[in-house]
């Protein structure tokens, strides 16, 4: 019986498959070990407010709605809230900031009735009233545990989480897409 001599053409390109398939399979793996370890991130994993490290513990506050009866926070009820603690002086700068959060709440769809927000002081005259709009009563230890509060820019905003932590703030006149965004990412948490 004779033995066929092999093919030297079909085991170079043999090898070359192999080794085509080793560098597609570790490469890619290298280069996304390099993206991460280069502190790369996809666009929407990113936040667009900035993440509070350590965030601010509000559960020691008892704030206080506006028509005297006391906020809980209640984790129980699993529910997210935007805060919003404007200067006394604030006029069509918390109108519009007013309206936008309007948009953003009933962008929310059927989860909206997991985010409330929580306004500090005297809301702007003439606001409508809103299903979602918490109004407080302004307390100045409240306003003390927001994380730079008193921004020359304008309002600054908050993310709260139902525990009554602040882990997200917003600088003034951020576009309320990106609230909505990082706010509907964190309803999908369980």
């Amino acid at each position: 019986m004779t033995t066929p001599a092999p093919d030297i053409a079909r085991t170079r390109r043999g090898r070359l498959m192999l080794i085509a398939l080793f560098v597609l399979f570790f490469g890619s793996a290298f280069g996304a070990g390099l993206l991460r370890l280069s502190g790369w991130m996809p666009a929407g994993l990113r936040n667009h407010g900035e993440l509070l490290q350590p965030p601010a513990d509000l559960r020691q506050s008892r704030p206080l709605l506006a028509d005297g009866g006391a906020y809980d926070w209640n984790p129980a009820a699993r529910t997210w809230r935007i805060v919003v603690a404007p200067p006394p002086a604030c006029a069509a700068e918390c109108e519009r900031l007013l309206a936008d959060l309007d948009k953003v709440w009933q962008l929310f769809g059927h989860n909206a009735d997991k985010v409330e927000i929580l306004w500090l002081g005297p809301l702007p005259a003439g606001a409508p009233a809103l299903p979602e709009l918490r109004p407080l009563r302004d307390d100045a230890a409240l306003r003390a545990a927001l994380p730079r509060v008193d921004d020359p820019a304008g309002v600054p905003l908050y993310v709260v989480d139902p525990n009554g932590f602040v882990i997200l703030r917003y600088a003034p006149h951020t576009d309320p897409a990106g609230i909505r965004a990082d706010v509907a990412r964190l309803l999908k948490l369980k």
